[in-house]
């Protein structure tokens, strides 16, 4: 990953969720979409999905992900099964995507997830 990449994934990372959120813009998605990389945006939901070896791996990660959203006050709807996590960002307030929803996003790709 570059540096420009590296520095508004950490420029993501270190914001906070606003609880005063607008509707991204096309041309922030298409800024901010290629530095979160996996991530895709379809039908205005913001998703990802994550493979684990084993449930443990899952939940220990799903649990991670809800200490975030607790911490930001912006939640994912998440769809678990034994070695999978699906993750969706929408922010209902807006109808839409938002910068919450990036942030939200860094934030998950930081988190070390066993391979």
């Amino acid at each position: 990953m570059s540096d420009t990449a590296n520095s508004v994934i950490a420029q993501l990372v270190n914001r906070r969720c606003s609880t005063s959120a607008v509707p991204v813009t096309p041309a922030q998605i298409h800024q901010w979409l290629p530095q979160i990389p996996r991530w895709n945006v379809e039908a205005g939901v913001l998703s990802r999905s994550f493979e684990f070896k084993n449930y443990y791996q899952t939940m220990a990660f799903v649990n991670a992900i809800a200490w975030i959203a607790h911490l930001e006050d912006h939640h994912p709807d998440l769809m678990v099964s034994y070695n999978r996590c699906i993750v969706h960002f929408t922010t209902h307030s807006v109808s839409g995507l938002s910068e919450n929803d990036f942030i939200s996003a860094a934030k998950i790709d930081a988190l070390p997830v066993p391979g």
